[in-house]
């Protein structure tokens, strides 16, 4: 029996989920990072190209995938290539690797929600201190926070795409935009923060190097959610009334201002509580930047507002961060369970329960790597470095797949289902598209130019990571 399959109840929701699912960790801490280390505005203008003319044909392409199929990756490659073993294999990528990638988000997630709880309870200057990070990342009651969220997130998940995604997007993304023009517009404010502002927006083409590009892109790439397989489901739950080529610009637009003005956030707010501190020895690592770094320029504030206060902003930047991990989280796990759904006819409620024991059986080995476990925390090692079984996850899933993934799309689309086929799926709700530069530069672009950059960035990062 097939089981009834969600759809967003306008171009609207299908935006805030999409851009949900695209705004994560990346955006608001290590792509400032990124930018104020790589030529501040000269950086930024390499990244909204590479969004532009390659990151954008491809979500069109993916969101169109899923729309024409109405299923979720592998379902879309095996129905449009008309059942080829070969491409549905392809299709099972964009289906572990999200999942894989909802690992570490999982863990990440939790180590926020514990954050969260010290500031609210007032442990701002115990978060600030070197030995912090390593002891909340060591604790056992860190699975006590991972099921309350687990339980949270699967209810979200449970209510289906109408009243359980698009619900929590519509609340959540309004809600991280303002938190984060309010408190952008709060550190503005404060002494100092004009030297951020300049070292964040006045370009140095000095500091560019092929290194930088290859960064823009790929921080471009994974930032919008492609390769995960995440635009193809989410196409799949997409109105045939609507734009997509007009759709897709829209969450593209939203992820990158909100990226932007987390790089007026973050730069202004270090050099204004720490006017000494040196870029250079930024590490572009969320995860370094987010919990060891940013609660030490936090509490310097108290300086100027007070403990109290410095507590108060602390607590606001890490519930729009979570904020952010959370919408990423839901989309990312809706994935896996599209999948069940379409391929094996569950019903949601069973999908979901599904998906929900899986991730545990993985995320429990992924939150005992950092020191809980020996065996886990020194997993394997490669690159010359030491790898835990968490490490091993990131780099494999999140680093190294996702551009390959956005290769087999770009060839699938452009040789297989072929550039007539994706026309006639992108013209539906667009009219103006047939005939228009983008079109054109969507048949030029998406089976050479696309593929060749994305396939170069999979090739640099595989050699960078594991020789």
């Amino acid at each position: 029996m097939t089981q009834p399959r969600g759809q967003f109840s306008s171009k609207l929701g299908f935006i805030l989920a999409a851009a949900g699912s695209a705004v994560g960790l990346g955006n608001l801490v290590a792509f400032p990072v990124m930018a104020s280390k790589n030529g501040g505005a000269a950086f930024l203008i390499i990244y909204l190209l590479f969004v532009a003319f390659i990151c954008y044909p491809v979500m069109m392409a993916e969101i169109a995938m899923g729309r024409r199929a109405k299923r979720n990756p592998v379902g879309a490659f095996d129905e449009i290539s008309g059942g080829s073993r070969k491409w549905r294999l392809t299709g099972m990528l964009a289906i572990i690797t999200p999942f894989m990638i909802a690992v570490f988000y999982t863990v990440i997630t939790v180590w926020l929600v514990v954050y969260l709880k010290e500031l609210a309870t007032g442990g701002l200057e115990y978060l600030s201190q070197e030995s912090a990070f390593g002891e909340v990342v060591a604790a056992p009651t860190l699975f006590a926070y991972a099921l309350l969220l687990l339980i949270g997130v699967f209810v979200i998940l449970a209510g289906g795409v109408k009243g359980g995604i698009e619900r929590l997007s519509r609340v959540l993304m309004p809600t991280l935009a303002v938190m984060l023009v309010v408190l952008t517009l709060f550190v503005l404010t404060l002494d100092g923060a004009s030297a951020g502002i300049t070292y964040y927006l006045v370009p140095d083409f000095g500091k560019m190097s092929l290194s930088t590009v290859n960064g823009a892109l790929s921080q471009a790439f994974f930032s919008l959610s492609l390769g995960m397989g995440i635009l193809i489901t989410y196409g799949s739950y997409f109105s045939r009334e609507d734009s997509i080529p007009g759709s897709a610009r829209m969450v593209a637009m939203m992820d990158t201002s909100i990226a932007f003005f987390a790089g007026l956030l973050i730069l202004p707010a270090i050099f204004a509580f720490d006017p000494n501190t040196n870029t250079d020895d930024l590490s572009t690592s969320s995860v370094g930047l987010i919990f060891s770094f940013l609660p030490k320029i936090f509490l310097s504030m108290q300086a100027a507002v007070g403990y109290v206060g410095a507590s108060i902003v602390a607590l606001v930047f890490f519930l729009l961060v979570f904020f952010a991990a959370l919408t990423s989280l839901v989309s990312i796990i809706e994935i896996p369970i599209a999948y069940w759904i379409d391929e094996f006819k569950m019903s949601r409620r069973k999908a979901v329960l599904t998906q929900a024991t899986l991730l545990t059986l993985f995320a429990i080995p992924a939150t005992l790597s950092f020191g809980m476990n020996e065996f886990l925390t020194s997993f394997t090692s490669y690159g010359g470095i030491s790898k835990s079984f968490f490490d091993v996850i990131y780099d494999a899933f999140y680093e190294t797949i996702l551009p390959f993934v956005g290769f087999t799309v770009c060839m699938f689309t452009a040789y297989r289902w072929k550039m007539s086929g994706l026309t006639s799926e992108l013209v539906i709700g667009e009219d103006g598209y047939e005939g228009s530069l983008l079109q054109r530069y969507m048949n030029l672009a998406l089976g050479t130019i696309i593929p060749l950059v994305l396939f170069a960035v999979f090739v640099s990062t595989v050699s960078q990571l594991y020789f």
